[in-house]
This record gives structure tokens, sequence and C-alpha cells, in this order.
């Protein structure tokens, strides 16, 4: 294999995720001549920057989801607002491609923006040699090149969790990448995983019309939630239609006349299930397999996460890693871009340090749910007094008038100074609604600041100024 001369950096990325393309962008602007190393190939195996989460994650699958609830919406609620549409039918593959030309269309201003700030975009493989050295393989693993630079910033992502039990061959039984990528929509599908992915690809082909059963081998929905909101979501889309089976623990499937005969256990024992497609949703891992060569000693823990200190900096001096590799915090693209400009300003000598008690979470469903800060079963269970006020969405002005009266707002602060210490949004939207929670408690706010604060009317977000001001009652 051919080599090339080494070429030196002030920084190298290693990855153009969200974390990754954050981190350059920053470096760039800081004046550090800097060089983004990424892998990601579409389907037509053409060099694509975004990562799983543009390419494979969020922001495809709420591409989906869009054309899911304008679909749902005109075979379901148009007669409520006096419409009516006849003839009404799903092109699949024109709602596929629609999502890949949005993703496309993504790239090419990411591979633009780093065009602007002068960042050397390498389309290759990249591996950690030590401190200051990358090894580089083109794609066709015809040249191999050795980038040096003072500063290393590992940022490769995380992917689908694989199950012992199941064999994904990406036909029949499917991983979450491929859920994305559907041209025939199947009649039964069964999802393995009940947590954030996979609710948000039931909430997509539930809408467009396939029977969806989601196979949760946890007794609790959506543990991470809080619990009024989490059986909230739970009341809500088991009336869209999803067959949510909790403590159900997929003991095996296999393919049986092009059909998927998925065998699980729940506390009433052993039970049979024959679906069109399987997806298996239960989680992701980090990409740290062959991330450094083993000489490298990058420290990484029993699950593949790469050690890190409070500045995201790895055992290797020099050398950082941001995003889905490390445990700080969950996997979370905002989080990601947080610490990639971070470690950015890091390097400069010019930083501020990351909150993340105040990370917000999204699950984009329909409604969608976000929150922030901590729970009231946490707190409870810690013993901290509280007062907790709510307001739901059946009684906005704004939610009655669009017909999207599904959900609430929670707010839940200290009995000790009402400072504001988790908001949950179970709404149409709540995505947006949550950052006005975020900026609430990253400047210490009480419920009564939020309370006081004028909101326009009508909006949901008078939903949050309602539910502020039942704390004063």
């Amino acid at each position: 294999m051919p080599h090339k001369s080494t070429r030196h950096y002030d920084v190298i990325v290693v990855g153009a995720g969200p974390a990754g393309f954050a981190s350059a962008i920053r470096c760039a602007q800081l004046g550090l001549k800097t060089a983004c190393i990424d892998n990601w190939r579409n389907k037509a195996g053409q060099g694509q920057l975004g990562g799983a989460h543009l390419n494979a994650g969020s922001i495809a699958s709420m591409t989906l989801l869009e054309s899911a609830k304008i679909y749902y919406q005109l075979n379901h609620d148009l007669a409520k607002h006096g419409i009516h549409a006849e003839t009404i039918s799903l092109n699949l593959p024109q709602l596929i491609q629609r999502k890949d030309k949005i993703i496309a269309d993504i790239s090419h201003n990411m591979a633009s923006s780093l065009a602007h700030y002068q960042i050397d975009h390498i389309q290759a493989k990249a591996r950690l040699l030590n401190t200051q050295q990358v090894e580089v393989i083109s794609t066709d693993k015809k040249t191999q090149s050795i980038l040096s630079a003072k500063h290393i910033i590992l940022s490769t992502g995380s992917s689908p969790i694989k199950l012992d039990n199941v064999q994904v061959d990406n036909e029949t039984i499917i991983d979450s990448i491929s859920a994305l990528n559907l041209q025939i929509l199947p009649k039964k599908l069964a999802i393995v995983g009940a947590g954030v992915v996979g609710l948000e690809l039931a909430s997509i082909w539930n809408r467009l019309g396939a029977k969806t059963i989601l196979l949760e081998a946890q007794d609790d929905f959506l543990s991470v939630v809080d619990q009024q909101i989490s059986g909230e979501a739970y009341r809500i889309f088991t009336q869209q239609g999803l067959d949510i089976r909790l403590g159900s623990r997929v003991i095996s499937a296999k393919i049986v006349n092009k059909k998927v005969s998925v065998d699980y256990q729940d506390q009433d024992g052993t039970h049979n299930l024959r679906v069109d497609k399987l997806i298996v949703a239960c989680g992701r891992k980090p990409n740290s397999m062959l991330l450094a060569a083993p000489e490298a000693n990058l420290l990484l823990d029993e699950n593949g996460y790469v050690y890190v200190d409070n500045n995201c900096r790895t055992n290797l001096p020099g050398v950082y890693a941001i995003g889905d590799l490390t445990l700080h915090g969950p996997m979370l693209a905002h989080k990601g871009i947080e610490e990639g400009v971070f470690v950015a300003e890091f390097i400069a000598g010019q930083c501020t340090a990351i909150n993340y008690e105040n990370l917000p979470s999204v699950i984009y469903t329909g409604p969608e749910i976000a929150w922030v800060g901590q729970t009231e079963q946490d707190l409870r269970a810690a013993g901290v007094a509280i007062n907790v006020g709510s307001f739901p969405l059946n009684a906005n002005i704004r939610a009655l008038a669009t017909g999207k009266t599904d959900g609430m707002v929670k707010i839940i602060t200290s009995a000790a100074n009402d400072k504001i210490l988790g908001v949950h949004i179970m709404s149409t939207l709540a995505s947006e609604l949550i950052a006005e929670a975020v900026l609430a408690m990253e400047f210490s706010a009480s419920s009564e600041d939020l309370s006081r604060t004028i909101h326009a009317r009508p909006t949901l977000s008078e939903a949050i100024h309602d539910a502020a001001f039942s704390l004063k009652q």
C-alpha cells in the first residue's frame, strides 16, 4: 500500500458527526490549522458528512416522521376541520427519496462550511497511532498516510447494539439504520426495544399504516422519563394504535417463509409472534473498536467508552474524546456539539465548563416528549422537599385551536427556595418549548420568575407559564 508524506496540523478531528463537525469549525475559527477525517458513506457508496445523527439517526427519523404525520392527518384528522379528501395514497420510495435529498443537502452545506474555514476534509478511515499521529487509509484501501498534530480530537460516534440471539440480515430482520430506508410498507412489524429509538421508529411506521408491536424487556415504560409523563405517554401511544408489550424479553428470531418468527417471554410464559419485519432497536454502543492502535494505549472501560476527565481529555496527552464515545451525559447530538466547541476553546485557552445538569432531552414522537433537570421520582427518592405544578394541553387555547391537545407541562421546584429543579413536557413541539425551561434553569430562575414572564397569547408556551402559575396556589 503506497504511503504519502506526513502532513502536519494544529488539530486533527476524527469523525464528522455533529460533535466532530462543530469542533472542527470552532478550531478553525480560533485560527488553528485543522483536518477532519470521516468515513461515513451513503447508500450509493459516496462520502457524506453528518455521521449517524444526520444520516441514520434523529434528523433522518424526524424527517420521515413529519411525512408520516401529514399522511396520518390526511387520513384521520381532516374531517374534524370540515375538509374531505379522497384517493390519498402513499408512495414510500418517494418519501424515502425526500428524506435522502434533505440529508444530502445538509451534508453538502456542511462540506461548504469546512471549505469556507479552510479545513482539510479527508474521506477515509482513521486510527490513532500515538499522542500526535493518526494513520489514514483511503476508502479504497489503495493509499495510506500519516497525519500529525499537537492535538487530536476523537469523535467517531456510536452504532446500534446487536443482540446475540437475533441475527440481523438487514433484509427481514433489520437494525435501526435500515428501518429508515424501507421501500415496501410492512403490514405488521415488531420492534425490539421501546426506548427513544424504538419509539421514534414506531411513531413513523404506525402512522404510515403498519401494525406495530413494541417488545420491551423492562417492566417500566420509558424509565428515564418522569413517571407521570411516561404514564401519560403510554396511554396516548396506546390510543394511537401502538401495541406496547412491557416485560417482554426476546428469546429468538428466525426467518420462516419470508416472515419473522419471534419467540419472546413475559410473566405469563413464552409466546410466538409472526411479523413481516423485525427491527432491532435496543440501544447504541460507542464506535471505539479499532479507533486506536493497541500500542497507543488509549484507555477504554469495559463497555468500550473512552475514558475522559472533566475537560474531555483522555489518558493520552493532547488526545480528547467527545460525543457518544464518552459517558459524560447521554448520547445526544447537542451534548456532543457542546463538548466539541468546549474542547476547541480549551485547546485555544478560552473555555467555559459545560453544565451537564441543564442538558435537555427530546423524544421525537407525536406528541414529542422533552425534559431538562430531575424527575419527581428521583427527587422524592433522594428525600428532597419539592413542589410540583402542572398544566394539561387540553386547557391551552392554541392546542385546542390546532387540535393537538395531548400532553402536559410539569414543573418541579425546591420547596425551600422555589428554584426550578426539573421541567417535563409532552406536547407538539415540546422540543422547541423546552428551550425556555433550559434557559430559566441556566439562570437559576424560580417558578415565580416564569409565572411573571409575559407570554404571547395564544401560544403553546403559555402552558409553561400556567404550569408555573399553578405553583402559586
